[in-house]
């Protein structure tokens, strides 16, 4: 067999590998389509606490429930909400701003997820699954939800694509318009949470960050209109995926952080490439610029 082959195709091979293929590409796509918007709208830090957040819901289904796949998501939707809620009584009811609001909430709800996990038996194993994820074991049902995921944030970043672009840019502009800012916000982070929710099991709740973030922000230095930056959002991390699970098998790596983990190094290469070019574009416009003639 050829060197190639054997290095990019041999290792898709088995069943289990394929089927983590398949739910790495269903998380890229459904990460980086609702992803794209994070990035644009700045709900950066919104995200990571609602990756931290579902936690403790997590696992009392799981411990309460034996963690099947309707018990989880079910557990990890309502953590989600109580993370919202939470962060909008924060923000209404005190003089704190939203951000420490979102810091509390963060904080707390991973503490009480650790506490949670650590009356089960199986403690440590169990936190390294919920938290860096198990994408050599996903089962059949979670690739189900992750396609029902998939197809619903493409069907809602269409519906609401109008206000959720006036959102990110001129809240009170969209307001005037009648595109209801305070529905599009609830509406983004409801993507959000189902975005987080049904990657979990393939790249786990501290990783599955990796891939709503990294892949958008290298789209937004090669992109400019949204539909673009969405298209190669969605290229960045499937070929995140694709290539951390080839990591993995190489090289013997944990294949939730290989995928994240390529995810954000691709971020850094391209603005590398990027700044290089400009910097070349300038010395170049400088050069060929006419010069005064002497006095």
């Amino acid at each position: 067999m050829e060197p190639i082959a054997e290095l990019l195709i041999v290792p898709f091979a088995a069943d289990f590998m394929q089927r983590a293929l398949l739910a790495g590409l269903l998380a890229a796509l459904t990460c980086s389509l609702v992803g794209t918007w994070v990035v644009l709208r700045g709900m950066s830090f919104m995200g990571d606490a609602l990756a931290h957040g579902v936690l403790p819901g997590i696992a009392v289904a799981y411990l309460l429930l034996g963690g099947g796949e309707v018990a989880t998501t079910i557990g990890a939707a309502v953590a989600a909400v109580v993370v919202i809620a939470g962060v909008n009584v924060v923000q209404r009811h005190s003089h704190l701003p939203e951000d420490a609001g979102i810091g509390l909430l963060f904080i707390g709800m991973l503490a009480l997820g650790v506490m949670i996990i650590s009356r089960g038996s199986g403690y440590f194993g169990d936190l390294l699954s919920f938290l860096f994820g198990a994408a050599l074991g996903v089962p059949p049902g979670a690739i189900v939800v992750q396609a029902v995921a998939a197809v619903i944030a493409l069907a809602g970043v269409v519906i609401f694509h109008r206000a959720f672009l006036a959102l990110s840019f001129d809240e009170r502009k969209a307001q005037g318009l009648g595109l209801h800012p305070g529905a599009a916000r609830i509406a983004l982070l409801a993507l959000i949470a189902l975005a987080i929710i049904s990657s979990f099991r393939t790249v786990g709740n501290l990783l599955v960050y990796g891939l709503l973030i990294a892949p958008p922000a290298t789209a937004s230095l090669l992109a400019r209109r949204v539909p673009m930056m969405m298209t190669v959002s969605v290229g960045v991390g499937m070929l995140s995926v694709y290539c951390g699970l080839l990591l993995s098998y190489h090289l013997d790596l944990a294949a939730g952080a290989a995928m994240a983990g390529f995810a954000v190094a691709t971020f850094f290469v391209v603005l590398t490439v990027t700044e290089v070019v400009r910097a070349w574009s300038s010395r170049g416009a400088l050069a060929s610029a006419p010069t005064a003639p002497p006095a």
